[in-house]
């Protein structure tokens, strides 16, 4: 069997979806104009390299604690249908291409999930590795306390995250990671080296100064 993981932001997708979601939530008057400019500051830490995602997903998730779950559910629908027309064809193409030949695919990405997951079902891909939001009772559906359950799924930490998604399967495939005759890791950005180098087949997508760097210097496929 074979795998192919896809990151999120700026590679199956050409925008930063945390930034979608809280520009469409500005628009709906759920968040204030200025919490768009508090998130791109976050964006500009993560180029930098200096973000906290914990942070950043306080900032974002903490907000929505006094809303009920159902309503969250909704936004998410409402979200799914206003970026529908944003996601290109040639990445449409690319996970319908795998799909197409039974890999198992699965978008594996630092946003948070109920963020990530309406994106994925644009795309068909039921299975979504993504930072957990922490909820009051533990369970999927209780009220969120705007802290991150677990490990985030960002920088070294996708890499255990997607070892423990995979242990969760079942069968689980003996050896992670290395079970699979071939593993694809699409992704733009230097902070996912950790995951890129654990696969077999490591893609770059639109990559940053840095990982493009790495990419020519390692003859890694690059799609511009």
């Amino acid at each position: 069997m074979k795998l192919a993981l896809f990151d999120l932001d700026h590679t199956l997708i050409p925008f930063d979806s945390g930034m979608a979601w809280t520009e469409f939530l500005v628009s709906a008057g759920v968040l204030p104009d200025s919490a768009a400019e508090r998130y791109l500051d976050f964006c500009h830490q993560y180029v930098a390299g200096t973000l906290d995602i914990h942070a950043m997903h306080r900032a974002s998730v903490a907000p929505l604690a006094c809303f009920p779950r159902p309503l969250l559910d909704q936004w998410g629908r409402e979200f799914e249908l206003r970026v529908a027309p944003r996601l290109p064809a040639a990445m449409r193409a690319l996970v319908q291409q795998h799909q197409d030949a039974g890999d198992l695919c699965a978008i594996v990405t630092a946003t948070t999930r109920f963020i990530a997951e309406p994106i994925a079902r644009l795309f068909g891909v039921d299975q979504v590795v993504a930072t957990e939001p922490a909820t009051a009772d533990g369970s999927p559906q209780g009220a969120l306390t705007g802290e991150i359950a677990g490990l985030p799924c960002y920088r070294e930490h996708k890499v255990t995250r997607v070892a423990g998604w995979l242990a969760e399967r079942r069968p689980p495939p003996a050896g992670g990671l290395s079970a699979f005759e071939r593993s694809w890791f699409y992704s733009d950005s230097a902070s996912d080296l950790p995951l890129l180098l654990a696969v077999t087949d490591p893609v770059a997508v639109r990559p940053d100064e840095r990982l493009r760097a790495h990419a020519v210097r390692e003859r890694w496929p690059v799609i511009d």
